[in-house]
């Protein structure tokens, strides 16, 4: 007996995974060739190729720096994830 993970997905979401179920999605003759391209423009989309330089108080770097700690992350990750969710409307409040 399995158990199904359950996810809060988005109403577009629920759509896609409804048609997916009900065997509305045909494959791309050339599947490889499409893999290979979506990956490209993925790794292109999310490539960090600029430095900002910004001024904050110390609290706050101080509070980002234990919080990427626990996260296990580089502080500088961390940041360029929370502006990241910020300008793409997937930062929310708790």
């Amino acid at each position: 007996m399995s158990k199904k993970k359950k996810y809060n997905l988005e109403k577009d979401e629920k759509e896609i995974l409804k048609d997916f179920e009900k065997g509305d999605f045909v494959s791309v003759r050339n599947v490889n060739e499409e893999m290979h391209l979506a990956k490209r423009a993925a790794n292109n989309f999310m490539k960090r190729n600029y430095r900002i330089n910004i001024r904050i108080s110390s609290a706050d770097l101080n509070m980002a720096r234990r919080i990427a700690v626990q996260e296990g992350l580089p502080y500088q990750t961390l940041l360029a994830s929370i502006i990241h969710k910020f300008v793409t409307g997937h930062l929310v409040d708790k």
